[in-house]
């Protein structure tokens, strides 16, 4: 299985990217996606998470109201669009699939990806 992570880089605060997650080797629409982040001397963090169809997501307090998960199935995708962004919002995210549903907690998750590195300039 391989999740792999792209659409990091240095943007200024207030500005937006949007992450992007293509999972292979794996029955994608029968896996919820999610999003980590850790940042630098900080435990990795839950960010949003999104069904298995798509139907039902659940985001951070933090990143409320900012960011948006979504999926594409037939693209076995999933992505994070994230606006408004802050100082704080600097970590590496990390792009998970979870096989059955109700946590999202860091130690439920059956696979990660490798990561890729957001950066905000304040």
């Amino acid at each position: 299985v391989q999740l792999q992570a792209s659409g990091g880089g240095l943007v200024q605060a207030g500005g937006s990217l949007r992450l992007s997650c293509v999972a292979s080797g794996l029955m994608f629409s029968n896996y919820a996606m999610g999003w980590f982040r850790q940042a630098p001397g900080k435990e990795r963090e839950f960010v949003a998470g999104i069904s298995r169809n798509g139907d039902t997501t659940r985001d951070a307090e933090s990143v409320k109201g900012r960011f948006t998960i979504s999926r594409d199935n037939a693209k076995n995708t999933v992505y994070l669009q994230m606006n408004s962004l802050k100082f704080e919002d600097t970590a590496v995210y990390f792009c998970v699939a979870v096989r059955y549903g109700g946590t999202w907690h860091v130690d439920a998750m059956d696979y990660w990806g490798q990561g890729t590195l957001v950066t905000v300039s304040s």
